[in-house]
């Protein structure tokens, strides 16, 4: 008679299946970035469409609003494991350069289906700006999203001038370059 892997086994097991599919799914993104497939990158050099999404708030934010500002977006969901390690990092990197006089804005763009996975997500993560919801997917469509997290930069003028798709922990430093601030210092850790 055959017994049955103790509860443990059966752990480590589950736990081995979910770290073969997420460094497979790293390795595939990490294979299309080095031969340049980019879903977003179709819209660089073009104007970003307009949209508006309700944010977790209760308003309704428009990226019309933010004319005459960089806007960078991010798509991310809150059962997408890169996207939770992403977050820390913008976290870090947006408290360490917003203020009121910042020439740019951050918004997050939750796929999530559910107003409440968006928001528990969003307060776990401590997310210092503004989380819009777009449950339909309509606006991650318009913007070829085709995996998360994408991060994408929009000039002040409303055109798309940066895209990428999955988790780099450089990110900061890209996005400082993209930005203009010239005095961005990394970290190397983030801060809860």
């Amino acid at each position: 008679m055959r017994s049955r892997p103790s509860a443990a086994a059966a752990l480590a097991l589950a736990g081995l299946a979910v770290f073969t599919v997420w460094i497979t799914w790293q390795a595939k993104a990490l294979e299309l970035r080095l031969h340049g497939h980019n879903p977003g990158a179709a819209l660089t050099g073009k104007p970003a469409p307009e949209f508006a999404l309700p944010a977790l708030d209760g308003r309704s934010v428009s990226l019309a609003g933010f004319r005459g500002k960089n806007v960078v977006l991010s798509f991310w969901a809150s059962w997408c494991g890169p996207c939770r390690m992403e977050a820390p990092v913008l976290r870090t990197f947006y408290q360490r350069t917003h203020n009121a006089d910042a020439g740019y804005e951050l918004l997050a763009i939750s796929l999530d289906n559910t107003r409440e996975a968006a928001q528990d997500a969003a307060t776990e993560l401590k997310l210092p700006f503004p989380v819009l919801l777009d449950s339909s997917g309509i606006v991650s469509h318009q913007y070829g999203v085709e995996g998360i997290p994408t991060l994408m930069v929009i000039d002040k003028a409303g055109i798309v001038r940066y895209s990428t798709v999955g988790f780099d922990m450089t990110m900061g430093i890209m996005l400082a370059q993209q930005l203009g601030i010239k005095d961005y210092k990394p970290v190397t850790e983030t801060k809860e």
